[in-house]
């Protein structure tokens, strides 16, 4: 597969199949990941990967707490800005609409959308799930270096016939997860990603989302 083709093909997945990740297919797409570039070569990350019967004793957790915590325990950092301006926020709000239109989940159903967003706690059925951390002394280059990191492995996924889903959804989480895996004290948890095999015939996996034109935000001086 191409670049350009795992780049194209490459959606966030919100429905995946009953079917396992062969172990040996993880660890290829982590070891050539690596590769990935950071500042300094300072490779500022630390994943756990999650699958099988720890997968399952981890979901179980965090479905017994979702009724009394439904928001989670709070964040470390901020997922969006907490003011977020246009137009990214027109983009935010749209992107959501899209989602759930795939879905007929309309926006007065405020306990379908409840039931669809506590399914990033299932990882939307993926059979293995990997979770990334920083360090709490890293700055915003070393958080750029660990998104290249990330999406080395989206492509790379792609190139094995997988798909992801990356969800920083689970920062609500961090105190759940910083003893379940357990996190150092000294790593700072950024996020989740479900991956697996695509379930191609949910309607949700139709969604592509919007870009801008190439205009909109490029530059080009002769």
């Amino acid at each position: 597969m191409k670049v350009s083709e795992a780049i194209d093909t490459r959606i966030t997945t919100r429905a995946f199949l009953d079917k396992p990740v062969p172990a040996g297919m993880l660890r290829a797409i982590l070891e050539t990941a690596k590769r990935a570039p950071s500042g300094g070569n300072l490779q500022p990350w630390r994943v756990w990967v999650v699958t099988g019967a720890k997968l399952a004793e981890f979901k179980a957790i965090i479905k017994e707490r979702l009724p009394s915590h439904p928001r989670g325990e709070g964040t470390e950092y901020h997922i969006y800005p907490p003011d977020l301006k246009e137009p990214y926020k027109a983009r935010r709000y749209k992107c959501g609409e899209d989602m759930y239109a795939t879905i007929n989940v309309p926006r007065e159903d405020k306990v379908g959308r409840l039931l669809n967003f506590a399914r990033n706690f299932e990882f939307f059925g993926a059979p293995a799930a990997i979770f990334f951390a920083i360090d709490r002394t890293m700055q915003q280059g070393q958080w750029a270096d660990l998104g290249m990191f990330m999406q080395s492995i989206m492509l790379l996924a792609r190139e094995h016939g997988l798909h992801t889903c990356p969800q920083e959804a689970w920062a609500i989480w961090h105190k759940t997860l910083g003893e379940f895996l357990p996190v150092p004290p000294e790593l700072m948890l950024f996020c989740g990603m479900g991956i697996g095999y695509m379930d191609e015939t949910h309607p949700i996996n139709t969604l592509r989302t919007e870009r801008a034109p190439l205009s909109e935000f490029a530059t080009f001086l002769e």
